[in-house]
């Protein structure tokens, strides 16, 4: 199934949505439980395949060959350019003010900024606050719906996937791409140049899988973690938190051991 959006599917999503706001503006409680976990283990393990064989290489040789200076410069313009998907969502979450500020940092650092190669606006108290069309729909209390695992896409859920092709329709990058037909898909190069910043960023948080006795878990958990963190703009209630680290359905003890007898198995290689 095709990812890029039509337009009839662009405004399904935003009936959708519509249908969503009616309903209310209930943050819906985050789900623990992983029932789609069996499809989900097959495509993490077929994304750690192609991570290894080819996205992770990419992201090392970029990493070689720039600087920490240039890899700065091409985040930024990255981070820029795709400002229109945060405004559009900051609006449709009913937060004129965050709308009003990241229409001006994206202003600033489009002009003063060299097409978004610096970012004044951030020395000017305007900091980078991203959101997304999955944000949006928790917003409006649409609960979150079983973790998904997608291939080539990675930890999403069923109510964060549909934030691809409406994010996509906002974005730049997707616009360039979908009003293109190069030689060789040269249109897809800037997105692919994307991708591969975010991978080469993720470099550097590797070590936090060392010891970890089932990375699957890991992910998800650390997944759905961020997420509720973008939801409630950093600041989750306690009691979210603990819906979210709730051991009622897991045994603990278990878990505990299988911790322990993979640390000592790896203590003794």
């Amino acid at each position: 199934m095709s990812l890029i959006p039509t337009p009839a599917s662009v405004r399904a999503v935003l009936l959708s949505a519509c249908v969503v706001l009616a309903a209310g503006c209930t943050i819906a409680k985050p789900r623990t439980d992983d029932p789609w976990e069996h499809f989900n283990r097959k495509m993490y393990a077929f994304n750690d395949a192609a991570d290894k064989a080819v996205i992770r290489p990419t992201a090392v040789a970029y990493r070689k060959i720039t600087t920490a200076d240039m890899r700065r410069i091409v985040a930024n313009f990255f981070a820029n350019i795709r400002m229109p998907i945060t405004i559009v969502n900051d609006i449709l979450q009913v937060e004129p003010r965050l709308a009003l500020r990241n229409t001006g940092r994206f202003a600033i650092n489009t002009t003063l900024g060299f097409a978004g190669l610096f970012d004044p606006a951030s020395k000017l108290h305007m900091p980078l606050q991203e959101t997304d069309f999955g944000v949006t729909l928790a917003k409006w209390g649409l609960p979150e719906g079983p973790y998904l695992v997608l291939p080539l896409v990675g930890s999403t859920s069923a109510r964060d996937f549909w934030r691809l092709p409406a994010d996509h329709y906002l974005d730049p990058l997707g616009w360039y791409a979908d009003h293109r037909d190069l030689a060789l898909n040269a249109e897809q190069v800037p997105s692919m140049v994307y991708l591969v910043t975010l991978r080469a960023r993720g470099l550097d948080a590797e070590g936090l899988l060392d010891g970890v006795y089932d990375p699957y878990v890991f992910y998800r958990d650390a997944y759905r973690q961020r997420r509720l963190y973008d939801i409630y703009d950093g600041q989750p209630p306690a009691e979210v938190i603990e819906q979210l680290q709730g051991t009622g359905d897991v045994d603990v003890d278990q878990l505990l051991d299988e911790q322990r007898a993979f640390e000592k198995k790896d203590g003794d290689k």
